[in-house]
């Protein structure tokens, strides 16, 4: 393994073999780069000829068509009130889930509790999120409690699985030299077990996150009077289908920002301590 040229010493010119691994790597970000630009232009371009040519305006908007509508919402003041209502609600109900999900994974490293929280887990994971939408619907009606009660025993399951994995995996020998050698258990937790149990911590809100954001829109669809969901509904509802095309393609967006921009950027600086490294 060779460290690329950005973790160099200073005042060391890198070698014909670095050089060359540097500029490999800048060839394979401008390809990825392109291809990924290529692909989303060719889904545009046939959306945008489809409307119309294929299907009715009416009922495929155009790309064209989104973007005059999304400025409209934007300049009525609608979507940050949406997001910010739908954004509410996912804090809320996934801070509880990881929480509650969290502890479980740290119990269930016990037989006793692995046996009784084995089959919630399971359930967690199998069961469709419409299932506790609608259940939360039943149960609590438009109150907080029922879009909270979705959330929660849709994703910590997820929580829980990747955080048991992470304990069952620490690194045993590590923790023993450090209580051999008399280190501090607040210096052992900082130095040992957070660092190992990051990248579960990460997977696990990457993807449970995920999931809270489809759930939240999906009871937003049902109970809500303010969010993105909502405004889904009352879109189609009215047959504006160029608004609802906006909206689902804002849900879209923005989680692509939170997934590329905001979630990669403190897994980039948590992780900044690890090397680079290229084969």
């Amino acid at each position: 393994m060779t460290a690329t040229v950005d973790q160099l010493p200073a005042g060391r010119t890198p070698t014909a073999e670095e050089q060359r691994l540097q500029q490999q790597r800048r060839r394979d970000r401008v390809s990825r780069i392109f291809w990924r630009i290529a692909g989303y232009v060719v889904v545009l371009g046939f959306w945008e000829y489809a409307s119309g040519a294929i299907l009715d305006e009416r009922l495929l908007p155009g790309p064209s068509d989104i973007v005059r509508t999304f400025v409209e919402i934007f300049n009525g003041g609608r979507l940050f009130s949406s997001f910010g209502a739908t954004l509410t609600r996912l804090g809320v109900g996934f801070t509880l889930a990881f929480v509650i999900g969290g502890a479980i994974g740290l119990l269930t490293q016990l037989r006793w509790w692995e046996g009784f929280f084995k089959d919630s887990i399971l359930i967690s994971l199998t069961a469709p999120g419409l299932v506790w939408a609608l259940t939360g619907i039943v149960i609590w009606g438009f109150e907080a409690q029922g879009w909270i009660f979705a959330i929660v025993l849709t994703t910590f399951g997820i929580v829980s699985v990747n955080v048991a994995a992470g304990v069952k995996a620490l690194p045993k020998d590590l923790l023993d030299m450090a209580k051999a050698f008399k280190v501090k258990p607040f210096v052992r937790q900082r130095e040992i077990v957070v660092p190992h149990l990051a990248p579960y911590l990460f997977t696990a809100i990457r993807f449970g996150f995920s999931l809270g954001w489809k759930v939240t829109v999906l009871t937003e669809l049902f109970t809500a009077t303010r969010g993105i969901g909502f405004e889904m509904r009352i879109a189609t509802q009215l047959f504006r289908m160029d608004e609802f095309f906006t909206w689902v393609l804002s849900f879209f967006v923005f989680a692509l920002f939170l997934e590329k921009v905001v979630l990669q950027y403190f897994e980039r600086r948590f992780f900044r301590w690890r090397p680079e490294v290229t084969a």
